[in-house]
């Protein structure tokens, strides 16, 4: 009977030391998590943090991921996804991955590459069956060849120099602005060139193959490139910086530059394996993570910068296949950001001590609690936030530009 109490007792321990239970997949919770420098923190002073930061920044919800060693430490929403209603945020809200989208499907095109279907230096006309002006989308490029020059490397590297959004130009037609390749400028309508390309020369959905290849790859239950019935019972609201809803918009296209929706569970089991290594080779894990340009560039939007700076010369900022990469004491970190009116994302990953982060939010206001929130909880000063513009809560709030 005294045994049998033991072990009772040891199963409630390990219970209350393991992560709550998402989706039928638990992940374990450690008591400590190990900052770069070494410096450990309690869950208890994470929450508290994160917590202090989202009221001081307004940030209606939150979740959070870290890693430690390639293994998930830390789990856990904040706040609410529902003010309305006041429905908190939890592990499994699902909430909008906006440019998290692009690192996904930066794994997808990966493994293509490897198994030969695509080949990244290859001019993207290989890959379609007509001319590209000749498609109604683009038919705006007639008349620029430049468009000839195209390859899957420059659109993933957003190097092409197409605009991030047509509809941003005075007159809503999509141009050429620099010579392909020659700089970095961000560019979503580079990345859903890309999934164009890709479908016309396989004859098969880029969403059915994110889903097969990526999704269920890592074990991403609750994430898809459109919305799914079983999204509605648990999902939040963006708002934005004053507090009013935007809503969530729930979209049925798949758009690599930006469609999915996923939860804070499915983001860190996704960031987990790229950290191992897992669904990829050495070689294409080592390519997609290489840089391909420096920037240059004072800051990230709006596309394209002008200016140029040495401000970040010392972290060696560029840019992989669908990442983002700098230089620390740590080595080599990669990172995305996502961010649409009403949420902000971001995720960092440093690659030799498999330290990561992923912070999702669903507020406008979220950016401004970034940077303090990645140096207090892994120690990151490092992250280009400048370039970013990430501006911090209290100088938004003195009006800083």
């Amino acid at each position: 009977m005294r045994a049998r109490a033991l072990l009772l007792f040891l199963g409630v321990l390990a219970g209350c030391a393991a992560a709550p239970k998402i989706a039928g997949h638990p992940e374990p919770v450690l008591h400590a998590i190990r900052r770069l420098d070494g410096r450990t923190l309690t869950p208890e002073q994470v929450a508290a943090t994160v917590e202090r930061l989202m009221a001081a920044g307004k940030v209606p919800g939150l979740a959070l991921a870290i890693l430690n060693g390639g293994e998930i430490v830390y789990l856990k929403g904040f706040g609410l996804r529902n003010v309305e209603k006041q429905l908190p945020l939890t592990e499994e809200t699902t909430m909008y991955a906006a440019s998290f989208t692009k690192a996904m499907f930066a794994c997808l095109v990966m493994q293509l590459v490897e198994e030969g279907v695509i080949d990244l230096d290859r001019p993207i006309s290989a890959y379609l069956k007509k001319p590209l002006p000749e498609y109604e989308k683009y038919a705006d490029l007639a008349g620029d060849e430049r468009w000839r020059r195209f390859t899957p490397r420059m659109l993933l590297s957003h190097t092409s120099g197409l605009p991030n959004w047509r509809w941003i130009n005075d007159d809503g037609k999509l141009d050429i602005k620099f010579e392909p390749g020659s700089r970095y400028s961000y560019s979503g309508e580079g990345i859903n060139l890309l999934q164009f390309a890709i479908e016309e020369s396989t004859g098969r959905q880029v969403g059915e193959m994110m889903q097969r290849r990526v999704f269920d790859r890592f074990g991403m239950t609750r994430t898809s490139m459109v919305w799914q019935p079983a999204f509605e019972t648990n999902y939040a609201l963006g708002y934005d910086e004053q507090g009013k809803v935007i809503g969530h918009n729930k979209r049925t296209a798949v758009r690599a530059a930006g469609s999915a929706d996923t939860d804070i569970a499915d983001m860190a089991r996704f960031l987990r394996g790229v950290l191992r290594g897992e669904g990829l080779s050495r070689r294409a894990r080592e390519a997609m993570l290489s840089p391909q340009i420096r920037i240059l560039s004072a800051y990230q939007f709006p596309t394209p910068r002008p200016e140029t700076t040495g401000r970040d010369d010392a972290i060696r900022l560029s840019y992989g296949l669908g990442w983002g990469l700098f230089w620390s004491p740590y080595g080599k970190a990669f990172f995305k950001e996502g961010h649409d009116d009403g949420w902000e994302n971001y995720m960092v990953a440093f690659d030799g001590p498999k330290t990561a982060m992923i912070l999702m939010t669903n507020s406008s206001n979220g950016e401004s609690i970034f940077t303090e929130l990645l140096a207090t909880l892994i120690g990151d000063t490092y992250t280009p936030s400048v370039w970013e513009r990430y501006v911090p809560y209290d100088q938004k709030a003195a009006g800083a530009p």
